[in-house]
């Protein structure tokens, strides 16, 4: 969905005189960023949308969009560009498990002293979002089928069974 279409679907749902007035900026522009931008046979203005957007492409930052995500009491996690595998499932099962570990020592040493300190918050985070990002890849490729040539794969090499 494009970043006007979204704008759109919002406004339906919460005024735009409200956001004008929220924001102090005039009800029209309001409007312009639910339209198409003048580039796609459209008068639609350059929506903070699509300025979020050239910032993180600009920056290839993703604590921008981790920021905006916790804006609304949520998280980012970015999408696997692919899940590169030896044919075996196994060691990628083995990962998840491995970082779901560390995340629990992670927690379990910054427990140890009955208080977890900011600085300490902090790792539990980062091992948090790693293990979040370990088991989406994962998810993923199961998804999108990934697997299923290696269990055809596996299922062709094995002998044929002779009665």
């Amino acid at each position: 969905m494009d970043s006007h279409e979204v704008l759109r679907e919002v406004f339906k749902k919460t005024s735009a005189k409200q956001i004008a007035a929220d924001l102090g900026l005039s009800l029209s522009l309001i409007y312009k960023w639910a339209e198409p931008p003048s580039d796609d046979a459209g008068s639609g203005a350059n929506n903070p949308l699509d300025r979020v957007g050239q910032l993180i492409r600009a920056t290839r930052d993703p604590r921008i969009a981790q920021w905006v995500a916790e804006q609304t009491g949520g998280f980012f996690i970015k999408n696997p560009a692919g899940l590169s595998h030896t044919g075996q499932l196994i060691p990628l099962t083995n990962d998840i498990v491995q970082e779901f570990a560390d995340m629990l020592a992670t927690i379990a040493s910054s427990a140890a002293d009955n208080t977890i300190t900011a600085e300490e918050a902090k790792k539990i985070r980062a091992r948090w979002e790693e293990l979040k990002s370990v088991t989406e890849s994962f998810v993923r490729a199961c998804e999108s089928g990934n697997f299923d040539a290696v269990h055809r794969a596996a299922a062709a090499a094995k002998p044929a069974d002779r009665a």
